[in-house]
């Protein structure tokens, strides 16, 4: 009755965290996660605008680290400041 009870008990542990213990892979959870979307997008429009000639290499990469924020802010729950209350 033990056994059974500890199988039991392990079949349920490994229910619960399957995905803890085999992760699901790299690009599954990038193409889940939408800030991953996000910077992906803005990406593509930054290196759009350099092949254009409107920004330089540098400002490409600014605007880069930039985007980063500004996809927290606005699709990971980014940490900006609580909302005023009145």
């Amino acid at each position: 009755m033990a056994l059974a009870v500890l199988a039991g008990a392990l079949a349920s542990l490994a229910v619960i965290h399957w995905e803890d213990l085999f992760p699901p892979d790299e690009v599954q959870r990038a193409a889940d996660d939408p800030v991953a979307i996000c910077l992906a997008a803005r990406a593509s429009d930054i290196d759009k605008m350099v092949e254009e000639g409107v920004v330089t290499e540098t400002q490409a990469a600014t605007f880069k680290q930039r985007a980063e924020a500004l996809c927290q802010a606005q699709v990971g729950g980014g940490n900006g400041p609580p909302p005023l209350t009145n």
